[in-house]
Order: C-alpha cells, then sequence, then structure tokens
C-alpha cells in the first residue's frame, strides 16, 4: 500500500497547509484536463486524491498515525487478545488464560473462555470490520467563468478525480468566490455509506470594462468634448449586447446614467447598469479649438474649484 506522504512528496511531520499546498500543486499538474490520454498521469491523480483524502482530514491522518488504518483508509485487523507472558513459569497468557504444556490445553481453554465471553460480548478470535462505513469525502474545485457567463449563467464541464466527466450548471447572477454543492459526486464513501460532496468554487474572470457592485453592472464609458457639450446618442455595451445611450447636453466627466434591468439577476428581477461618463479630449492639440476656447474664456469665466470648498 502507497504511503500518502511519500505519494504527496511531504514529511510526516508537515503542517495541514503544507499538505493542502502539495496536493494542489500536484493536482494541478497531473489533473485529466492537463494530461488529455495519459493513463499514467490519471492514475497518479487518483492516488494523490486519495491520498489528501486522508491527510487531508485530522482524525484520518491521526488514525493512519496510529496504525489504525493503512493508506487506503481500511481499517486494519485488530487481535482481541493479548500476547502471553514470555516468562515461563507464569504459565498463563497475559490476560488470565492459563494453559498446560500441550496446544490441545491452550486450545482448549480458548474455547472455554470464547464460550464464556459470549454472554459478556468478548470474542477472542473476533478481528473486527475490515472496513468500517464512513461516507465519502468532499471534494473541492474551481471553476473559472466570465463576467458574462457569471451574470447571465452557463453549463461547464468539470472532470472529477476519477476521470468521470460532469456537466455543471453555474446560476444567472453567480457572484466570484460563490460555492456550488454536487450531492454525491465528491469521492466515493465506504462499505454501505455515501459518497462525499463536490464544492465547486466560482472565480469570475475580471473583464475589460464591466465590474459589478451587489446586482448592478458598473461601465465606465469615454465621450467627447463635443458629446459632452452638446449631447447625442451613443452606443455603449452590456452583458445583453449593445444598446444606445442618450448623453444630456451640458454632461460632465463622473456623470453617471441608469440602464434599468441591464444589471445582474436577483431572483425574477435584475439589477440596473450604471455607466459612468468619462469626457476624453482629442489626442492632438488643435489650434481652431484652441483658439475659440481663449476667446470664449475670456468672456465666460467660471470657477470649478472654489464651489467644492478647494480654494
Amino acid at each position: 500500500m502507497d504511503d500518502p506522504y511519500k505519494l504527496l512528496g511531504v514529511a510526516r511531520d508537515a503542517t495541514h497547509d503544507q499538505i493542502k499546498s502539495a496536493y494542489r500543486k500536484l493536482a494541478r499538474s497531473l489533473h485529466p484536463d492537463v494530461n488529455p490520454n495519459n493513463k499514467q498521469a490519471e492514475e497518479r491523480f487518483k492516488k494523490i486524491s486519495a491520498a489528501y483524502d486522508l491527510l487531508g482530514d485530522e482524525k484520518k491522518r491521526a488514525r493512519y498515525d496510529a496504525g489504525e488504518i493503512d493508506g487506503s483508509g481500511t481499517e486494519r485487523a485488530r487481535r482481541s487478545y493479548r500476547s502471553y507472558s514470555e516468562d515461563p513459569g507464569a504459565g498463563k497468557f497475559s490476560d488470565g488464560f492459563r494453559f498446560g504444556n500441550s496446544a490441545d490445553d491452550i486450545f482448549a481453554e480458548l474455547l472455554r473462555r470464547r464460550s464464556k465471553g459470549r454472554s459478556a460480548g468478548w470474542n477472542p478470535f473476533e478481528q473486527g470490520d475490515e472496513k468500517s462505513p464512513t461516507k465519502g469525502a468532499d471534494a473541492d474545485y474551481s471553476l473559472k467563468i466570465s463576467f458574462p457567463e457569471s451574470v447571465m449563467g452557463t453549463t461547464k464541464r468539470i472532470t472529477l478525480p476519477t476521470g468521470k466527466h460532469l456537466d455543471v450548471k453555474v446560476p444567472a447572477g453567480t457572484k466570484d468566490g460563490a460555492k456550488l454543492r454536487l450531492k454525491g459526486q465528491g469521492h466515493p464513501g465506504r462499505g454501505a455509506s455515501p459518497a462525499g460532496d463536490a464544492l465547486i468554487e466560482m472565480k469570475v474572470e475580471a473583464h475589460p470594462f464591466f465590474s459589478r457592485d451587489g446586482n448592478d453592472i458598473l461601465a465606465t464609458v469615454p465621450i467627447t468634448l463635443p458629446e459632452a457639450v452638446l449631447g447625442g446618442k451613443v452606443t455603449v455595451p452590456t452583458v445583453d449586447g449593445k444598446v444606445t445611450l442618450t448623453i444630456p447636453p451640458g454632461s460632465n466627466s463622473g456623470s453617471v446614467l441608469r440602464l434599468k434591468g441591464k444589471g445582474a439577476p436577483n431572483g425574477k428581477t435584475r439589477g440596473d447598469q450604471l455607466v459612468t461618463l468619462s469626457v476624453v479630449l482629442p489626442e492632438r492639440a488643435d489650434s481652431e479649438l484652441e483658439s475659440f476656447l481663449k476667446s470664449w474664456s475670456a468672456k465666460n469665466p467660471y470657477d470649478v474649484r472654489t464651489k467644492v470648498g478647494m480654494e
């Protein structure tokens, strides 16, 4: 039976975090998705998963270290009787068995004690269960999804330690860090006990212009100087597709416009998309614009900083 410590490449006094780190590092390199059609990698992936199932559980690890279970988690056979005394003059087992010089006498004494012990529930020949029923351990996974997929929902396929493929339905409105529990899709149980569960943590990838605040989606949209001053209609992206947004005349950078119902789902309703405007000047200076602004500024001076208490 393989030593789980050697399988994970950790010392016997390794901490729980060290064991977890070693398992994750190996799992990333040996996962069937990374090594398609590689039976050797798949078999090793199963072994390290089983090793982490044992060492990652403090109770199981303690029982393994004490020699009560083997590397597969199977109960080791236990003798229900003690060894006899090495003192030739003692003439008895250390738990009270007395014997003569013949094997028949010893066997007769064992049978006598066995018959006597039945009423007390003790049997010197009992070895105990080879495998005690134990529910399977949960299996942890992480699943990357795009920002639109987290908002609109999707179905993704993952590969379990057994090599089994499983389609996971990601609900609409799923947030980064949310966990899905799939009943009975974890490590197999022992005996008649059920399998553990699969716990899948959602990792929402960053988006170039969308972010999220609760059920609202945030986006910053650049507009030109004429659009800010004169107003107009611009095309902006949403998770549902592009829509037309009306810019009011005299809009400033930082102005926020609301697109109702374009946010993330929340039950039967949806949040909104909040569009923050950002006024962007031309990349190159324009002499005509500069001349106009100099003339206009001289005739229409205004102070924006004193109004907010900065001067």
